[in-house]
C-alpha cells in the first residue's frame, strides 16, 4: 500500500486520511483501492469499533482525479467508477461506522463519499458540492448517497446547479450531523467513534448493514425482516445481560 492513505490506530477507532494534499486528495485508483483495501482489513479485525476518514491539507476530498480520468480509455473509465462506487458498498455493507471528518471542499466524488458514509462531522469550513454540471459532466455515482441523505428536490437542486453547500446549510438539510469549529473535525470525530465503540458492538454490527439492506426493501418485508434480527440480537449475550 502506497502513500496516498495514512492509517492510524487511536484506541478503537481507524483513522483513514486521504494523503494526496497536492491534488486536493483526488481519488486516483491506488488511493481507492486502499481504502477498499483497508475497509475490508478494518471490518475483519476486533479491536476496532469505527472508522474516521478525513483528508489531509486544505480539504477532504476534491472528487475524480480528472487527469486520470481523460487519459483512460472508455473501458478504463468505467473501471474507474466500479471501484469507486465500491468504496460506497464497503461503507454499507460493513457493520463498523465509518465517519466522515469534513474540512475544505468535499467536491463530486468527494462530496458522494462524504454522502456515503453513516455520519459527517463538518468543520465550520466545509463546502460541499456537485460541480459536474460545470465542466459538461453529471455527477451521477454522488448522487446516490446524496440523495439518500438529504431528499429528491434538494439533491436534485445541488446536480442541477452545481452550486457550493456550506456547512450549516449542509447540516440542516442532513447531510451533515454536527458542524464543529474549524480544526476540530477530526476529534470531534474520533470522540464519536470511540463513543460508538463503546456501545455494544454486535448490536450495531448487525442493525447497520441492515438499515441500508432495510432502505432499499418493500416496506412490510423490511418489518419482518426486523423483526427476526431483533429476535437474533435479543438472544446475545450481551442483550441477555443488558
Amino acid at each position: 500500500m502506497g502513500d496516498e492513505l495514512k492509517f492510524d490506530k487511536i484506541g478503537s477507532v481507524a483513522l483513514l486520511t486521504l494523503n494526496r494534499p497536492q491534488v486536493l486528495n483526488a481519488l486516483n485508483q491506488p488511493l481507492v483501492d486502499a481504502i477498499i483495501e483497508r475497509l475490508r482489513e478494518v471490518e475483519a479485525e476486533d479491536e476496532f469499533g469505527a472508522v474516521v476518514i478525513e483528508g489531509s491539507g486544505k480539504a477532504f476530498c476534491s472528487g475524480h482525479d480528472l487527469k486520470e480520468l481523460l487519459k483512460a480509455t472508455p473501458l478504463e473509465r468505467r473501471a474507474i467508477f466500479t471501484k469507486s462506487i465500491q468504496i460506497y458498498e464497503e461503507i454499507a455493507k460493513t457493520g463498523k461506522p465509518v465517519i466522515a471528518a469534513v474540512h475544505g471542499i468535499a467536491t463530486a466524488a468527494g462530496c458522494g463519499l462524504a454522502a456515503a458514509c453513516d455520519l459527517v462531522i463538518a468543520s465550520e469550513d466545509a463546502i460541499f458540492q456537485t460541480p459536474g454540471v460545470n465542466i459538461g459532466i453529471f455527477c451521477l455515482t454522488p448522487m446516490i448517497p446524496l440523495q439518500r441523505s438529504i431528499g429528491r428536490k434538494r439533491a436534485m437542486e445541488m446536480l442541477l446547479t452545481g452550486d457550493p453547500v456550506d456547512a450549516r446549510e449542509a447540516e440542516r438539510l442532513g447531510l451533515v450531523n454536527k458542524v464543529v469549529p474549524t480544526g476540530k473535525h477530526v476529534e470531534t470525530a474520533i470522540e464519536l467513534g470511540q463513543k460508538i465503540s463503546g456501545k455494544c458492538r454486535i448490536a450495531y454490527e448487525i442493525g447497520k448493514p441492515a438499515f441500508y439492506m432495510m432502505d432499499d426493501t418493500d416496506y412490510v418485508k423490511a418489518l419482518h425482516y426486523a423483526k427476526d434480527l431483533i429476535t437474533l440480537v435479543t438472544l446475545t449475550e450481551d442483550a441477555e445481560e443488558g
